[in-house]
């Protein structure tokens, strides 16, 4: 198949597609905003695409009326339909996707089906990055430190309770109860009462019916930092960034309404930490970029805790609406956010279709 861009010397064309059937729905239509705001629409001809909460794709704006405090924008289903067809018209699609059937490999496999150029990670790194017990299992491979956990398996928790029970109380508690498949802190609970701990396991499976247990990270520091290709596909990092939850706030860790309904988390760009400790997990950020095969950008997730530091996970297509770390670090390195944005397509407009 040719691309538009092989012999077309206009405009090239870019499908923003969002919304998607995750529960990071809404933070999905918040970073299409932001980003359809700040594209450059001398240079890219730009057609937005929404995909419902029920998985009907239509051509949407991004433009909602103003929200109420504490909501979240949609997808609407009232909207002139969008055949996935038409994304081969495309000369990239950028998905804006978050967590399953967008950044988990199976919007990506559609994208190379269609033979269409996209931003962000191929197909595997996608699954990998999504799937937090693999992508541990890649880090451990990779020698990347991390903190214990326990996988459970879909049912698994039913059929052996005290089994899986020891193995979960063996972390030591306070725990962390997560979806292992989902992001946006959405189905998290910490656990410091083993009482707690069915309810928090019921809660992770209304997001995913896998589940991963996380021992605490104590005394730990929220660090995050910023991977993104060089036009020639070298990996570089951005400065580090910390996350703070507001002295003031009723939320006892990153939660979801910290990051994106209340505004009470607070991005302390750069970190107020040591140039050496700064150049490690710069370190371990590209590292651990390489480890899944990742492509475009990332966002790599770290605790410094009392026993050290710890890699938490990697994103591979992070958020960018306002209240959003990777634009600010990459901000902070220089990189503005339209400039950023411009970038990134302009890798996938230079990388090949097929395998890589």
């Amino acid at each position: 198949m040719s691309h538009p861009t092989d012999t077309n010397p206009a405009r090239p064309r870019i499908a923003v597609v969002f919304g998607g059937r995750s529960s990071e729905h809404g933070v999905s239509c918040l970073t299409a905003r932001e980003v359809l705001a700040v594209i450059d629409k001398d240079k890219f001809d730009v057609q937005p695409i929404g995909i419902t909460l029920t998985g009907s794709w239509v051509a949407e704006t991004a433009r909602w009326p103003e929200l109420a405090p504490g909501t979240l924008p949609s997808v609407r289903d009232n909207l002139p339909a969008v055949s996935w067809e038409s994304l081969r018209e495309f000369d990239v699609v950028f998905p804006l996707l978050h967590g399953p059937w967008g950044e988990d490999g199976t919007i990506q496999g559609l994208f190379e089906m269609a033979d269409v150029r996209y931003v962000g990670a191929g197909v595997l790194a996608s699954s990998v990055g999504m799937d937090k017990p693999f992508t541990k299992t890649v880090f451990s491979a990779a020698g990347l430190p991390q903190l214990p956990y326990v996988t459970i398996l879909p049912g698994q928790w039913d059929r052996d309770r005290t089994k899986v029970g020891a193995r979960i109380k063996a972390l030591r508690l306070p725990v962390f109860v997560k979806p292992a498949r989902a992001g946006s802190s959405s189905g998290v609970t910490m656990v410091e009462h083993v009482d707690n701990l069915d309810m928090a396991i019921r809660t992770a499976t209304k997001f995913d019916p896998k589940v991963i247990v996380e021992a605490a990270a104590h005394g730990k520091r929220e660090l995050e930092c910023g991977v993104m290709q060089q036009p020639d596909g070298t990996p570089i990092a951005s400065v580090v960034g910390e996350i703070k939850v507001a002295p003031a706030s009723e939320h006892e860790f990153y939660d979801f309404e910290s990051k994106y309904l209340d505004g009470t988390s607070l991005n302390v760009v750069p970190a107020d930490i040591s140039e050496t400790l700064s150049e490690r997990i710069r370190t371990y950020a590209v590292q651990a970029f390489d480890a899944i095969g990742g492509e475009g950008l990332a966002r790599v997730d770290f605790f410094d805790a009392d026993d050290g530091l710890v890699i938490n996970e990697i994103n591979t297509m992070p958020g960018f609406t306002p209240f959003s770390m990777f634009p600010l670090l990459w901000e902070a390195s220089g990189v503005p956010y339209a400039e950023l944005v411009e970038r990134l397509i302009q890798l996938a407009l230079n990388r090949d279709t097929g395998l890589r």
